[in-house]
């Protein structure tokens, strides 16, 4: 006799297929709350130190160049030219970054609990800045940072479009 497993019993491939899927949609969860948690360390400065923001920048920057030197250097200036911006707005800057950290959270929800829109958030919110990160890399000087940011873009469409594709989703 032939045992037919009906539509709701996994065989074993699947089941490996299900839990390294599971495994990689996680650790693009565990991503996105630390992007969250950073942006909220964010706030939590500008917050604490607005009044005194440049000072604090220049000191923080002085820090930064002692110990690592030129490295990520344009980041590092990027980043302190806009909290200077933010110190000025900086309760709109505080609302943008808790909208910020919320989607992250929101989405890093969807991922671990296995929702469908959030594998559809994941896959459009990443694959739309690839082309925008792409330009970015060829028509500037070279960045390393700035390629692993796009690689690492690319890795978490690819992971959650295919587990996309293995949970028949697309």
């Amino acid at each position: 006799m032939v045992n037919i497993p009906f539509k709701d019993d996994k065989l074993p491939h699947d089941i490996i297929k299900t839990n390294e899927s599971t495994g990689s949609i996680k650790a693009v969860a565990i991503y996105e709350i630390v992007k969250g948690g950073g942006a909220l360390l964010g706030a939590v400065a500008l917050w604490l130190w607005h009044e005194d923001l440049q000072r604090w920048l220049a000191t923080a920057t002085e820090a930064w160049d002692q110990q690592f030197g030129k490295l990520l250097a344009p980041q590092v200036a990027s980043t302190v030219q806009l909290a200077q911006k933010a110190s000025k707005n900086w309760t709109l800057f505080l609302l943008l970054i808790f909208a910020y950290a919320s989607l992250r959270f929101i989405e890093a929800y969807g991922l671990w609990q296995d929702k469908t829109w959030a594998y559809w958030f994941s896959v459009i919110g990443y694959g739309i800045f690839i082309p925008i990160e792409l330009y970015y890399l060829i028509v500037s000087p070279f960045d390393w940072f700035k390629l692993a940011i796009l690689i690492s873009n690319i890795v978490i469409v690819v992971v959650v479009y295919r587990s996309m594709k293995q949970k028949g989703l697309i």
